[in-house]
């Protein structure tokens, strides 16, 4: 056999040899992909350590000790504190100022039990904290995956989870801010898969399920309530489409529900001799949001950590009493001018859902960081009007989440933190329509030759 003929021969097999090593090795990225891509195991595993090795990377546990510390949690972490030394539930901004309902208990209760074990605004502390936010996040990936399965399929569920895993701006609220965002919106997607599924419950079981679910919902985050409404009248509907009675389940839940709530309202009504419902400080918020000077964003420096006057004025009064005159200032300001009012609610949707103008250190990062945050809400909006015209399960409900729970912002004032509970829904349907259109592309096997 001549040289230049054994040379084709080789050149030959390595041509027909290296293909179908490509197709081995594809083979087994599939395979082992295929183990995965389902695996709540792997999302969560592979969603924490993101987020732990962020923590670990950037040392966002180090919280400026500027202020007091008051960046280590703000409100939470002064009650947080007052509860780890004895001061009971109160003193929520700087000093003693007594009992307080300024915020919810379940998480000012985590901090202080944190505090307690390792030590008041440490490191420690702040890691452990965030790392609990970690875990909370981490855990959404599975409800995610079942409310994007049931409504869209699995591909868009594959997708929806690991997109929640993996985008960075996702981690930023676990991993920066010691607050309950990352627990809110973990409660809320239960909360939105149990209304999915509540109909193909036998029982009174997942009635009580239901409503302490919902019961720590509201003493973690009140604002939570807002999708109440829309997730008791979607089980009521479609359990009576199906011949099946909630009565029974209905005051089951409610008197469960009532029971969860029933001491921290007892405890209110006891310190501060007047009902007060979950918390007291709707009215400062009111009128941070509404008065003269107003643009549609908070006013910050009329917050009492923010402001001296306003301060001292809430040591003088009392929360009540402060919060009552602050609310009172908000409904004269709006009553001296509607439309005014009007045109700042209009402000204020356009900045919840596409970004509160903001200022960075690097100019053109500021309008980046907004373009995002629109395009993501435009392109939700668009999954739903999708999922609506072709009549998805559970179109409407995700309508009904979208249509309660902002409301109260557009009076109030948005942040980017108030979105972070439902981006989970908002995620699923970004990726609906995107795998819509992608769908619709001609794959390149079908492309003639």
């Amino acid at each position: 056999m001549s040289s230049s003929r054994a040379n084709l021969i080789a050149m030959a097999g390595v041509a027909s040899t290296t293909p179908l090593s490509k197709i081995r090795a594809v083979n087994v990225y599939r395979r082992y992909w295929a183990q995965i891509r389902t695996s709540f195991f792997w999302m969560v595993v592979i969603s924490f350590a993101l987020r732990l090795g962020y923590m670990m990377i950037a040392h966002s546990y180090r919280f400026k000790a500027i202020g007091d510390n008051f960046s280590f949690g703000f409100e939470m972490g002064r009650i947080g504190r007052s509860l780890a030394t004895g001061g009971g539930f109160g003193n929520p901004f700087n000093g003693y100022t007594g009992p307080t309902a300024w915020e919810p208990p379940l998480y000012a209760l985590l901090i202080a039990g944190v505090f307690q074990r390792f030590g008041i605004y440490s490191q420690a502390s702040a890691f452990i904290l965030l790392t609990l936010n970690s875990i909370f996040s981490a855990l959404t990936c599975i409800l995610i995956f079942l409310i994007a399965k049931r409504c869209f399929g699995e591909r868009v569920a594959v997708w929806s989870a690991w997109a929640w895993a993996l985008l960075p701006s996702v981690m930023y609220w676990s991993t920066r801010w010691v607050w309950e965002t990352s627990l809110a919106a973990l409660l809320l997607a239960v909360l939105f898969w149990l209304t999915l599924v509540m109909e193909e419950r036998e029982g009174l079981k997942p009635w009580l399920t239901f409503a302490v679910i919902w019961g720590i919902a509201a003493l973690t985050n009140p604002s939570l309530l807002a999708f109440l409404p829309a997730s008791g009248l979607w089980i009521w509907y479609h359990r009576w489409k199906l011949g099946k009675r909630s009565l029974a389940g209905v005051v089951l839940a409610s008197a469960v529900f009532l029971g969860c709530i029933a001491p921290w309202l007892i405890r209110n009504y006891r310190t501060f001799g007047q009902p007060v419902f979950l918390r007291s400080n709707f009215g400062a918020e009111l009128r941070i949001g509404n008065g003269p000077g107003a643009n549609g964003t908070w006013m910050e420096y009329l917050h009492p950590t923010q402001n001296v006057f306003e301060m001292e004025r809430y040591r003088r009064l009392g929360e009540m009493a402060y919060v009552k005159e602050r609310k009172q200032e908000a409904i004269d300001f709006i009553r001296q001018d509607y439309g005014r009012f009007l045109g700042l609610s209009l402000k204020r949707f356009i900045y919840y859902w596409g970004g509160v103008p903001r200022q960075e250190k690097i100019a053109w990062l500021a309008p980046m960081k907004n373009a995002i945050f629109l395009l993501s809400s435009a392109l939700a909006f668009w999954g739903l009007a999708r999922a609506l015209r072709k009549h998805r399960p559970g179109a409407w409900l995700f309508f009904g989440l979208f249509l309660c729970y902002p409301a109260v912002y557009y009076f109030v004032f948005p942040h980017p933190r108030y979105r972070h509970p439902i981006e989970p829904e908002l995620l699923i349907l970004l990726l609906y329509v995107i795998s819509e259109a992608e769908r619709k592309q001609p794959r390149l096997g079908s492309i003639p030759s």
